[in-house]
C-alpha cells in the first residue's frame, strides 16, 4: 500500500518538472541507510543506524518499501527515487543487496525544498560494509533498548 502512495508522488513531482530547476549529474560516495530509521531517529543517534550495526533493520525496511537513502560524508541524505532504466521504483530494489554499503553512484540529483533526491545511473564501486561491528554499538541501540515496566 505504501510503495504505490510513494511512487506515485514521486511520479507526480517528475511529471510536473518541479524538480528540473536543480537537476544535475553528480557522482557521489557515501552509505546507503535505512532512511527512515536514520532520519526519524527512532532507533537511536545517527550513529546507530549505519554499518553493521543496523545492517539487518536496513535490510527488512528496504524489503519492506522504505526508500533507501545515500548518506554522504558531508552529513547530506539523498532519498533514492530510482536506479539503473527502473525509475518507477524508489524503494530501488536492485540495491538491496549493497544496503548499508560504502558505494560510488554516478546519477542525477535533485534538492527540492531542502530536501535532496538522487536518481542512480550506476554504481561506480562498492566498498562493503564500513567497519562499524557490534562491539562499537552494542546488538541493541540504547534508544531502543527494552525498559523494565513501572512498579505500581
Amino acid at each position: 500500500m505504501k510503495i504505490p502512495v510513494i511512487a506515485m508522488m514521486a511520479a507526480f513531482i517528475w511529471s510536473q518538472g518541479a524538480l528540473a530547476a536543480t537537476d544535475s549529474t553528480v557522482t557521489l560516495e557515501g552509505e546507503l541507510i535505512d532512511s527512515f530509521c536514520y532520519l526519524s531517529g527512532v532507533m537511536g543517534g545517527p550513529d546507530a543506524t549505519l554499518g553493521t550495526a543496523h545492517h539487518h533493520c536496513a535490510l527488512w525496511c528496504a524489503a519492506g518499501g522504505v526508500p533507501v537513502g545515500l548518506l554522504t560524508g558531508d552529513g547530506k541524505v539523498y532519498l533514492v527515487l530510482g536506479e539503473g532504466d527502473d525509475t518507477t521504483s524508489v524503494t530501488a530494489p536492485g540495491l538491496f543487496e549493497n544496503q548499508s554499503h560504502r558505494i560510488t553512484v554516478e546519477g542525477r540529483a535533485f534538492e527540492r525544498d531542502g530536501m535532496n533526491y538522487l536518481i542512480i545511473a550506476k554504481v561506480l564501486k562498492d566498498a562493503g560494509i564500513p567497519n562499524h561491528t557490534y562491539e562499537d554499538y552494542g546488538s541493541i541501540p540504547e534508544a531502543a533498548a527494552p525498559r523494565p515496566a513501572a512498579k505500581p
